[in-house]
């Protein structure tokens, strides 16, 4: 039975791949704590003992799964890589850059002192620092040296070995050191620092004010009292009487028993019942203490709406929910949730937090008031599972060709590869849509599969073509690889926690989310916001991982470039 699906698996290499991804993804979901080995590194182990048995697959197969997945993290990445680069994200973008340089110069002095050749040099760079595609773009480089098939042969196959053995400690060792061991090492009480920085972004938490009416919020029925102050008022000045919160009156029933919708120039009159929409507290502690709360399911029937903004107003670019709060589109409208980032980070709900271009807004409010914000923001992001193919297969091919050219400079070739120009076309294509999203539509679903099953389909390949020396790589080079390789993951980031404070001066909430994103560790994250019982950390993500991933990503061909 063994040898039928042996020869079957080396007949229809496909069914090696298919099965590779299968066994890794489902190993990949187990996690304790929220670590696990993730679906990358249980696919390549899965697909080292498949190829055990001896398959050959074309390497052609992961070329075009790898070209797919590096355009996928640049067009994930761009609108946070551009800003961060041209200019409000300059300081996290310059600490991104200093990390990516030690996480290159560790395993490089660990590979010298070591002896390794570039194949374990780009493997254990890659799993120390647990960014698989660097991978590809070294793969790219090594099969540009001339070598003879075999010698390249014995590098691609040294690299995932060397992967393998150091990714694990890249993953758990990175999560203890930022969220357990980082916090007490420079004296910061993490929870405290969170809870802290929330109370200094909301201006406070006085009775009604602007940090407690972003997100909580009910709709209520008033009477106004006769002789009231609101009478004769327009509802917007009527509104304003309740400093520094938001609340808005929706719709009105008159004393004749009609109900009308309210508009900012909407006059209040004696015997009128308003519905007001705004903070519970404020309703209850402020309003409900000086007018008559009634039960009114007719007028408190509002027509609400839930809709999801792509941001793409330059004039909302970089602005804070304060400030964004105070235009009039924002009249009747409450945010539930900010997505940023090719991995949707939760972004905390604070009045000084800035949005920007490419951000997805979750609003909810009458449909003509979210109509209206909309407007002001950006374009609705309707839900669509339609991929603009074209626009996906024509930005590739513009991107491969030019990573394809080759010039010369003092004699040496320089080329940016078919996958650097993949991943820069994404990079570019990613911005541009950000700022006119009339084109290029990649829904989430399907940025993921390329993203997650492009890189997986890649790291199938290279484990099933490398099973067989594997067993012999880990038996003589196991042990030296895994010491050396923590130390290549603990070095960079016990110094980017030490620059980071210190030189950089960044506020003790973010400084761990920023040092996890620079070196491009999700894992990390997680386990840095449940330590900090906060999402703020992941204020410091963004601009942090669109240029971590980048860099981190190309410094696999630099390392072979710079060892030859």
């Amino acid at each position: 039975m063994f040898e039928w699906f042996a020869a079957t698996l080396r007949a229809y290499p496909e069914i090696a791949i298919f099965l590779a991804l299968g066994v890794g993804y489902y190993v990949g979901k187990f996690t304790i704590r929220g670590i696990g080995l993730g679906a990358v590194t249980s696919t390549l182990l899965a697909a080292v003992l498949i190829g055990q048995i001896g398959i050959t697959i074309s390497p052609n197969v992961k070329s075009v799964f790898f070209l797919m997945f590096l355009f996928a993290v640049g067009y994930g990445v761009g609108p946070q890589f551009v800003r961060g680069i041209a200019k409000d994200g300059v300081p996290q973008a310059l600490f991104a850059v200093v990390v990516c340089v030690l996480c290159l110069g560790a395993p490089i002095v660990a590979a010298k002192f070591a002896g390794y050749d570039l194949g374990y040099t780009a493997g254990l760079y890659a799993g120390s620092q647990t960014i698989s595609a660097s991978m590809g773009l070294a793969t790219d480089a090594i099969n540009r040296l001339g070598l003879p098939p075999e010698q390249a042969k014995a590098l691609l196959d040294a690299m995932p070995l060397a992967y393998g053995v150091t990714y694990i400690f890249g993953t758990v060792g990175s999560a203890i050191l930022l969220a357990l061991i980082g916090p007490p090492l420079l004296g910061i009480d993490l929870a405290a620092a969170c809870k802290s920085y929330e109370a200094r972004q909301s201006t406070g938490t006085a009775q009604g004010g602007a940090g407690s009416a972003w997100h909580r919020w009910e709709l209520r029925a008033f009477r106004v009292r006769p002789g009231g102050r609101a009478i004769g008022m327009r509802a917007a000045e009527a509104e304003a009487m309740v400093p520094d919160a938001r609340v808005f009156i929706a719709r009105i029933r008159r004393g004749n028993g009609t109900i009308e919708e309210a508009t900012t120039d909407t006059v209040i009159r004696d015997g009128d019942v308003l519905a007001v929409v705004g903070a519970r507290e404020v309703l209850v502690k402020v309003i409900g203490e000086a007018a008559q709360e009634l039960d009114d399911p007719e007028l408190l029937s509002v027509p609400v709406e839930g809709v999801d903004v792509y941001v793409t107003s330059k004039d909302a670019d970089g602005k804070t929910l304060a400030e964004l709060a105070k235009r009039p589109s924002a009249r009747g409208v409450f945010l539930r949730k900010i997505t940023r980032g090719a991995t949707a980070v939760s972004i905390p709900i604070l009045p000084n937090t800035q949005i920007y271009r490419g951000d997805i807004l979750t609003l909810v409010g009458r449909t003509q008031d979210t109509t209206a914000a909309v407007r002001d923001l950006g374009v609705p992001d309707r839900p669509s599972d339609v991929a603009d193919v074209a626009f996906i297969g024509g930005a590739i091919t513009l991107g491969a060709l030019v990573g394809a050219l080759v010039w010369k400079v003092g004699g040496v070739p320089l080329t940016l590869s078919t996958a650097g120009g993949a991943l820069i076309s994404g990079l570019v294509f990613g911005w541009l849509r950000s700022t006119k999203p009339f084109f290029g539509r990649i829904p989430p679903s399907t940025v993921w599969f390329m993203n997650s099953v492009g890189l997986n389909v890649f790291k199938a390949v290279v484990g099933i073509s490398a099973g067989p020396g594997f067993e012999n790589g880990v038996k003589t080079q196991g042990i030296s690889l895994f010491l050396w390789g923590i130390f290549a993951t603990s070095v960079p980031l016990i110094l980017a926690m030490l620059i980071g404070k210190f030189i950089f001066r960044f506020d003790p909430a973010i400084l761990f989310g920023a040092c996890a994103r620079a070196r491009s560790t999700t894992a990390a994250l997680g386990m840095i916001c449940e330590q900090g019982k906060s999402q703020v950390p992941a204020l410091g993500y963004t601009v942090t991982y669109a240029v971590g991933n980048t860099l981190l990503t190309i410094w696999g061909m630099v390392i072979i470039m710079l060892l030859t």
